[in-house]
């Protein structure tokens, strides 16, 4: 198996663009592969590009006829009117959208091939973790949902259990919705609770289908507020001890860095450099837990310039085992092309000057009056005795 990690990059995926009025703006991908180049990433590791995923990839998750859907909205944009969730605010409908969407998919689809064929030890492709598309419609800025599709054909390959872990601050409903009765994937959602935020599931209670994959669906429910110490200790207090006891094959991670206390669409207040913690300790349970295959996919983020392009390039230097320190200065070559392109003025280091990070572990004790810990709980005694484990 290649030590070297793989960042799937294909210029064309800055085509998925639903218009200047929305927030899903393209300019975060191209700024993102930028800020790599400049501080070198792209020099340790292999930069490839994957074909478009074909039908009967996009078959293994999507339904024919909503995929017919998205062509026709593709060649007439104009004639999208909300069917199949296509031609709304959230997903207007633009020419070449079955293209893009699919592109993006074929590159989070070629991530996990690579990996499960030890072609890459790690996979990045920051601009996958559309999570919120369904089987019969798009959702939440997502056509095609490339993370459920990475992991299908995982499934497809041979893999008998796949772990997928999602730190963005929506619910990863649309993964979720895909395995919602396969035992052979476990989905883990952290995300702000679904009585202040889209798509308003995850709810602790949600936890897979009546039968063998009961308990194969994790929902962190987090109050809104939940900043850098609540984040960890949340993450801390469910993940490695699901993922010890599901043992899987590969880890598929989804990154949203729209958790930072500077995202415009949600109420959550981390930081940065918990975002570059969460990452590290996903990187470190891979290898603890799936021999290292990693597939690691980006999300929402909508602080396009301040927050966006510096987490996904941790995570890319993470995966290439090139970590970018957090007091690393930003190369002035990237601030500059960042003013050209926005009018914005660019970050100057690749922290928030919160480095290091600190939370108290689960078991150092459980406050019955802290939201926090109220949801942490929730969801311990909701999955954790259906695995084997005590709350």
């Amino acid at each position: 198996m290649s030590g070297r990690a793989q960042l799937m990059w294909d210029e064309a995926v800055t085509g998925y663009d639903f218009g200047p009025d929305h927030p899903m703006d393209p300019v975060r991908l191209a700024l993102t592969r930028s800020l790599v180049g400049a501080l070198g990433l792209d020099r340790e590791v292999d930069v490839v590009t994957a074909k478009r995923a074909g039908e009967s990839t996009l078959r293994l998750v999507h339904r024919e006829d909503y995929v017919e859907a998205v062509k026709a909205a593709s060649a007439d944009p104009a004639s999208a009117d909300g069917t199949y969730g296509l031609g709304t605010v959230d997903d207007p409908a633009f020419a070449g959208m079955h293209d893009v969407s699919a592109l993006i998919a074929g590159q989070s689809v070629g991530a996990a091939e690579a990996v499960w064929r030890g072609e890459a030890l790690h996979a990045v492709n920051f601009a996958g973790g559309l999570h919120h598309a369904m089987p019969g419609g798009a959702s939440g800025f997502c056509i095609y949902n490339d993370a459920a599709l990475a992991i299908a054909r995982l499934l497809e390959l041979g893999a008998e259990r796949v772990a997928y872990v999602d730190v963005d601050v929506h619910h990863g409903d649309g993964v979720q919705a895909a395995f919602w009765e396969d035992p052979r994937v476990l989905t883990i959602s952290l995300h702000e609770h679904p009585r202040t935020l889209f798509p308003q599931t995850g709810w602790p209670e949600e936890t897979g289908a009546d039968g063998p994959a009961e308990g194969s669906a994790v929902n962190v429910a987090l109050p809104a507020g939940t900043g850098d110490a609540g984040w960890l200790r949340a993450f801390h207090a469910v993940v490695p001890e699901l993922l010890a006891e599901f043992r899987p094959q590969v880890l598929v991670t989804q990154h949203g860095a729209d958790t930072h206390f500077e995202d415009p669409l949600a109420h959550l207040a981390v930081s940065l450099d918990a975002q570059r913690a969460v990452q590290a300790a996903c990187h470190e349970l891979a290898h603890e837990h799936a021999d290292g295959r990693w597939v690691a996919l980006g999300g929402g983020g909508y602080a396009v310039v301040d927050v966006v392009p510096r987490s996904w390039s941790h995570l890319v230097g993470i995966a290439a085992g090139h970590e970018v320190a957090p007091e690393a200065v930003i190369p002035e070559s990237w601030r500059q092309e960042v003013f050209a392109r926005t009018r914005q003025l660019a970050p100057t280091r690749m922290t928030d000057g919160r480095w290091p990070v600190s939370y108290n572990e689960w078991d150092s004790g459980y406050d019955p009056a802290d939201r926090l810990d109220q949801a942490v709980l929730a969801t311990r005694r909701a999955v954790f005795p259906l695995r084997g484990l005590l709350p």
